[in-house]
């Protein structure tokens, strides 16, 4: 899909805001429960969308370095230290300071920060049975990716093309599959199997 272009900034906002409001409900015990993000709890996941928040740039190239150079062990070993470190109050103050945060993705723009806190954001509701993004928002996600973005997750689409039943949206070539938009990036990020139904 080609890149639109519509003005992301509101969006990652509304999704910061949202998420916020979601995390601010939680019991104790759900900080603690399982995410789509494996081995990770609801906390680590948290702890990971506001690293960048948090996190000076020298700070992470040093973790970086002691990590291999390999952003996914940083990035893990990043998150278990600050879940351990923080309470889930501090974590969501963090995310509400900086819901107007410019932070984006290296190289990724305002697309890679709404891909990022919205997928980050499934990984949270989807195990709790909390409430999806809104489906436009979604499809924004979707409408932005790119073969690189899509490639990083390893999900073999090869001869087939996911569409969505809320959204237009097609992801890849070949037979059609079809699913609502959520399903389509839960699949692509390789958080839930492909299921084939073809149309």
């Amino acid at each position: 899909m080609s890149p639109t272009q519509t003005d992301l900034t509101p969006h990652v906002r509304a999704e910061r805001e949202r998420l916020a409001g979601l995390l601010a409900g939680l019991q104790d015990d759900e900080w603690d429960s399982p995410s789509l993000c494996r081995g990770w709890r609801v906390r680590e996941v948290v702890a990971h969308i506001t690293m960048p928040f948090r996190t000076s740039l020298p700070r992470v190239v040093v973790g970086l370095a002691a990590a291999g150079f390999s952003f996914n062990r940083y990035a893990d070993r990043a998150a278990r230290r600050d879940a351990a470190r923080m309470s889930g109050a501090e974590l969501l103050a963090v995310l509400r300071a900086n819901i107007a945060s410019p932070w984006q993705p290296p190289g990724g723009g305002p697309a890679g920060a709404l891909s990022h806190d919205t997928i980050h954001g499934l990984d949270i509701t989807e195990p709790l049975g909390l409430p999806s993004p809104p489906v436009e928002r979604i499809a924004l996600v979707l409408a932005n990716a790119t073969p690189r973005s899509l490639s990083y997750f390893g999900v073999d689409l090869a001869g087939i093309q996911l569409r969505g039943t809320d959204a237009d949206v097609r992801i890849g070539d070949g037979e059609p599959v079809e699913m609502p938009v959520k399903d389509i990036l839960l699949t692509i990020t390789g958080r839930r199997p492909l299921s084939i139904r073809t149309k």
